[in-house]
Order: structure tokens, then C-alpha cells, then sequence
């Protein structure tokens, strides 16, 4: 997932992204690393985050675009 790519565009840390979704930093920390998928919530909190398609988060395609 582009998850920590993103994250660090942003210059934000693991632990404002987990505050400010209401999350903990340490599933911040096991999403990015892989250790953990998530799920379809999770996902959407992540686009609606940072204004990108579940796709772009989940690799499947290259255009960070979403389709509205």
C-alpha cells in the first residue's frame, strides 16, 4: 500500500495521521509495513484522507485520481 509514501508527502507522522483518523499509531505503523490489511473503513478513512482512489492506495493503478 502507498500508504507511508503518501504520508510522507504530506510531511505528517505516524502519529498525526493516527490522530487525526481517530486511529492508533501502531496499526499506522503494521499497515505500512504489511503486517496488517485494511479493511474496507479503514480503506476509505486512508482515500478521503489524502484525496486518492482505493485503487492508488492499493497500487492497482498509477492515477491517484478518484472517480465521483
Amino acid at each position: 500500500m502507498r500508504l507511508r509514501q503518501l504520508r510522507k508527502e504530506k510531511g505528517i507522522s505516524q502519529l498525526k495521521l493516527a490522530m487525526d483518523l481517530g486511529m492508533n499509531q501502531n496499526s499506522i505503523s503494521r499497515y505500512e509495513t504489511g503486517e496488517r490489511q485494511a479493511d474496507y473503513e479503514t480503506l476509505i478513512k486512508f482515500s478521503d484522507y489524502f484525496g486518492v482512489s482505493i485503487d492508488y492506495l492499493l497500487e492497482r493503478t498509477d492515477n491517484p485520481e478518484m472517480n465521483k
